[in-house]
C-alpha cells in the first residue's frame, strides 16, 4: 500500500496568497486616501477662484474710474481684495501642512536658499539674508520649494586706519638751580613775626 501523497504546508501557496492580498488593500486605502486629499484641496480652493474673480471685476473698476474719488475707492477695494485672497490661500497652506520660510535675518543656508544676489551692509554679518525675492515654503519638515534670497556683504573701502599708540607724558622738570624743588615763601603771619610800625604810625609818635 501506498501512503497518503504529500499534504501542502500550512504557510504555503496561500499564506503567500493572503500577504499579497493584504498588500493590494493597504495601496487600495493609500489611493483612497491620496484622492480624498486632492478633492479636498481643490474643493477648498474654489472659494478662491470666485474671490479672485470678484478681483478681476474690482481691477476693471479701477480702470473704469472717470473721478479721482472713484479712483481712490476702487483702488482701496482692489488691495482689500488681494489681501483677502492671500490670506485665503495661506490659510489652505497651513491646512495642509504648508508653512512659509522665515529666513530673512538668518545666515543663508544651501539646503533651503538660493543666492540669487548680494547688497553691502555696513552692519549684517556677512551671508545674512537681507530680503527674500521669492519666498520658500516648507511641507512639514521638508523643503517643498527653497527661497531665493539676497543676502549681506561687507561695504568696499579702505582697511580702518590702526588706533594711534598712546605718548607717554613727560617728567617734570625741576627748576634750575638745584635737583629740589624751592621752599615755599611764607608770610609774616605765618611765621608770627611782629608787624613793623606803619609810617604815620611813626609820625605821631614823633609829634
Amino acid at each position: 500500500m501506498t501512503g497518503p501523497g504529500p499534504t501542502a504546508r500550512a504557510d504555503g501557496p496561500s499564506s503567500e496568497l493572503d500577504k499579497l492580498r493584504r498588500r493590494v488593500a493597504a495601496l487600495s486605502a493609500k489611493r483612497d486616501e491620496a484622492e480624498a486629499r486632492l478633492h479636498a484641496l481643490l474643493g477648498s480652493l474654489l472659494p478662491l477662484d470666485d474671490l479672485l474673480a470678484d478681483t478681476r471685476r474690482r481691477a476693471d473698476a479701477l480702470h473704469t474710474a472717470r473721478t479721482a474719488r472713484e479712483t481712490a475707492s476702487a483702488a482701496l477695494a482692489l488691495g482689500e481684495q488681494i489681501e483677502a485672497a492671500h490670506l485665503m490661500l495661506r490659510g489652505e497652506f497651513a491646512r495642509n501642512d504648508v508653512s512659509p520660510m522665515d529666513v530673512v535675518g538668518r545666515l543663508a543656508d544651501p539646503t533651503e536658499m538660493r543666492v540669487i544676489g548680494t547688497e553691502s551692509h555696513p552692519t549684517r554679518p556677512d551671508g545674512t539674508v537681507l530680503h527674500e525675492k521669492v519666498t520658500g515654503f516648507r511641507l512639514g519638515s521638508a523643503t517643498l520649494r527653497p527661497a531665493q534670497v539676497v543676502v549681506a556683504v561687507p561695504v568696499p573701502g579702505p582697511a580702518p586706519d590702526p588706533a594711534p599708540t598712546p605718548v607717554p607724558e613727560p617728567a617734570s622738570v625741576s627748576p634750575a638751580g638745584g635737583g629740589r624743588d624751592q621752599p615755599r615763601r611764607t608770610t609774616r603771619s605765618q611765621r608770627h613775626l611782629p608787624r613793623k610800625p606803619s609810617a604815620r604810625h611813626r609820625r605821631s609818635r614823633r609829634g
